[in-house]
């Protein structure tokens, strides 16, 4: 098990992300397929799910509310804001502090709650961090949580400063950056986070990879029977204990191969065969 601040959650959780239309754009072609997938999530033991209302947007937050509202106690969803959707599919900013008041409003009401467990400030753009401030972003996030509207705060897609900048207003629970066994520029900042009781949230973990690195990750899946995702998956469980993983699917199959990562159990032999590549 890992944990977001006080909240017990699995260490192997869930990005929603991917169970709205083609480009994260409109409604899913199989409206019931996406319910069964949350619905067998939980099912899995799953109890942390990764959203957001730009998702869709509002289409992914409201197939959640669908299908697992009222959400067992065990459950904890985890949305972000900063970020919205224009007509051409694009993520421009919205970190204005009227328009993170809103974005968290919007969370709210779509996902049917009350309060929020935890809302990442998504940060940079699509192409990855930018170094710029957040303290008035970050201060609107805090001033909603001591209204009660949010439980936790964390950032997304941010810089090593922008990590410090943050905790040096108010408390995090989590970090949620691009990193895998081929994109590793976190990895200073994953051990310096554990050390501090602080999850890191890694996205894309097949992210990246050149050849030679991918035909390792499946020399080493065809070894163990498994997709080369489990293996990716299981080398982020094993990389750091205060790492939670939030891979995404459309699929039910899927979401059980995934899963199957989070019980294998890779040898030295085989880290040290997927590190020799991944460098």
């Amino acid at each position: 098990m890992g944990s977001l601040g006080d909240l017990t959650i699995s260490r192997f959780g869930y990005g929603a992300m991917q169970l709205a239309g083609p480009g994260v754009m409109g409604p899913p072609a199989d409206h019931e397929g996406a319910l069964a997938v949350l619905r067998e999530a939980v099912e899995l033991g799953i109890t942390h799910i990764d959203t957001a209302d730009a998702y869709g947007p509002r289409i992914t937050n409201r197939l959640i509310r669908e299908a697992l509202h009222p959400y067992p106690d065990s459950l904890h969803l985890v949305t972000k804001v900063g970020a919205t959707r224009d007509a051409q599919g694009g993520w421009p900013q919205a970190r204005r502090p009227d328009e993170l008041r809103r974005a968290v409003h919007d969370n709210l009401d779509s996902l049917g709650l009350d309060v929020l467990d935890v809302v990442n400030l998504r940060l940079g753009d699509a192409q990855g961090p930018r170094p710029e401030p957040i303290a008035e972003a970050f201060e609107t996030l805090v001033e909603l949580r001591e209204q009660g509207l949010i439980r936790h705060l964390g950032v997304s897609n941010a810089t090593a400063d922008q990590v410090a900048e943050a905790q040096s207003i108010a408390p995090i629970v989590c970090v949620q950056n691009m990193y895998n066994l081929a994109q590793r520029h976190d990895d200073a900042l994953i051990d310096r986070l554990a050390d501090e009781d602080v999850a890191f949230v890694p996205f894309f973990p097949l992210g990246g990879f050149s050849p030679l690195q991918s035909a390792a990750l499946s020399a080493v899946a065809a070894r163990f029977g498994v997709t080369p995702m489990a293996v990716a998956l299981a080398w982020l469980l094993r990389r750091s204990p205060n790492i939670l993983l939030i891979p995404g699917t459309s699929s039910a199959a899927h979401l059980r191969e995934n899963v199957a990562g989070a019980g294998l159990v890779l040898s030295d032999e085989d880290v040290a065969e997927l590190e020799g590549t991944g460098r």
